[in-house]
């Protein structure tokens, strides 16, 4: 035997052996081009993937917390220096039955852990692939003990979102984004023979109470990503849900703070939503989850490319992270649409598949705050509730002290009139709103016992948006919190105006 033919043949049998490693690495579900992807990787694969790639270059697999069932809740941290300067957070699945966005996280893993050049050295990426395991395996949109992951976000009463939070306060993400999927048809588009255009959308922060400059940075993400998509042959919209146009309305995300996508922003980063969009159907589903991959990874990509736009980012971002909440808070906001404006609306025709715009003047794109209050120096919680609203505050990391002598201020005190609980079809808003009396302030006597949670510092944006008493969306939406008020409807959140202690003081 020559020696060429002896190399030959070691060439042959090293190519042979990569391949069988290779194909050891990824579970078989997992294509190598994840455009021909025809199903959703299940837990099982996934946590055998990710065991074969922890430890290879810049991966590293743990475990961050365990289910209502007791499954893995996994997460993957890409770096390449100990501390990058820049971080991001991916979450996916929360909702067990929407897979795109963890499919795609899982190949940006893939590829990272083959191109570690593809991470910059300055970033860190953390990823949270499969909030919600227990709901993945059953196909349920809640998990195992029913509960619906995104409306989770206020009281952290779930393990899969208490090891989220874990992970944020860890982190301090400078960008936090949320991966979901919505139907591309139900029967309402059905009925007049049309589906949602877009394959992806995306929309980040709009609270009124954040900072404008930080809302305004998101935007530019959101602008960019419509680009990217478009050079990548994927229709985008900004998120909006709705009915159909023209008659229905339309609207952008919900700016309430019981959903990823506003509570994360309250630890000062950027933030985000991203839904794909998914056919009804399993055949359907087979068909276009490929397609609604590589639409996620463009933005994915992009994400840990960085938009071009760091220096303002990080400006927005640290200002955000710094800045004193201001003299109102507001209560009571909706989505609208100044002067009427008309808005060509695109859908597809399902017979033809073509593109038609549908102009509508019930697009609503601008927030609109109608009620707002003056901005207490601090809440007071009664000793009633100081061991419920306590746990609450330590789940969010929120500063607080517990009184150990009496404490003299002046403080509203705000009654609980109702809570609505059905949809309001007039102004298009969800359930559990608030319906709460004001009072005028009085001065009080805080008893040994009480809670004092002051509005200042890191946690006085998060204190606000959840203890705020008068705010239509806030924590007596919940039956939990709701038990605390007295019999009376009384609340156990007091609004501090002033603090006697602080007068008296030379």
């Amino acid at each position: 035997m020559t020696n060429l033919t002896r190399l030959l043949i070691l060439a042959t049998f090293a190519a042979l052996s990569a391949t069988l490693f290779a194909e050891t690495l990824a579970p078989p579900v997992m294509p190598a081009d994840h455009r021909s992807l025809t199903r959703t990787i299940s837990y099982a694969d996934m946590k055998t993937f990710l065991e074969s790639v922890d430890g290879k270059g810049s991966v590293h697999v743990s475990v961050e917390g365990t289910s209502t069932k007791g499954r893995s809740i996994y997460l993957v941290q890409l770096t390449r220096k100990a501390k990058p300067s820049w971080t991001i957070l991916f979450y996916a699945q929360q909702h067990g039955d929407e897979i795109s966005g963890k499919d795609a996280l899982l190949y940006l893993i893939r590829d990272i852990s083959e191109h570690p050049d593809r991470l910059p050295e300055d970033t860190g990426v953390w990823i949270l692939p499969m909030m919600n395991p227990d709901g993945a395996e059953a196909g349920t949109r809640v998990n195992g003990a029913g509960a619906d992951l995104n409306r989770d976000h206020i009281t952290l009463e779930q393990p899969e979102t208490r090891a989220l939070y874990q992970i944020v306060r860890r982190v301090r993400p400078d960008v936090a984004v949320d991966c979901h999927e919505f139907g591309r048809e139900s029967e309402s588009w059905r009925k007049l023979g049309w589906a949602k255009w877009p394959d992806i959308t995306m929309d980040g922060l709009n609270n009124p109470l954040f900072d404008r400059t930080l809302i305004a940075a998101g935007e530019r993400w959101v602008d960019g990503g419509a680009k990217a998509e478009a050079a990548a042959g994927h229709p985008f919209l900004r998120y909006w849900v709705g009915g159909v146009p023209p008659d229905n309305e339309q609207r952008h995300s919900a700016p309430d703070i019981d959903s990823g996508l506003n509570a994360i922003g309250t630890y000062g980063g950027l933030s985000f939503i991203i839904e794909a969009a998914a056919r009804d159907g399993s055949e359907a589903t087979a068909r276009e989850l490929g397609n609604r991959v590589d639409a996620y990874l463009v933005l994915l990509r992009r994400f840990v490319k960085g938009g071009g736009h760091r220096a303002e980012d990080s400006a927005a971002i640290q200002k955000a992270r710094v800045r004193t909440l201001p003299p109102f808070l507001p209560v009571n906001y909706l989505w609208i649409n100044p002067g009427a404006k008309v808005t060509r609306f695109p859908v597809v025709e399902t017979a033809t598949g073509r593109t038609i715009e549908v102009p509508t003047a019930n697009m609503m794109t601008e927030l609109a705050v109608k009620r707002s209050v003056t901005t207490p120096i601090a809440y007071a919680i009664q000793p009633r509730a100081a061991v419920e609203i306590g746990g609450l505050l330590d789940r969010q990391a929120i500063p607080y002290e517990t009184l150990t002598a009496p404490r003299s201020v002046e403080a509203e005190a705000c009654t609980l009139l109702r809570v609505e609980e059905q949809f309001d079809d007039v102004y298009s808003r969800y359930e559990g709103r608030q319906i709460v009396r004001r009072e005028p302030a009085a001065k009080r006597e805080l008893p040994a016992g009480s809670l004092w949670v002051p509005l200042k510092g890191e946690g006085a944006l998060r204190a606000a948006l959840i203890l705020e008493p008068a705010a239509m969306y806030g924590l007596y939406q919940y039956p939990r919190f709701r038990a605390l008020a007295a019999a009376d409807g009384a609340l156990p959140v007091l609004r501090v105006t002033r603090d006697e202690e602080v007068s008296r003081e030379p």
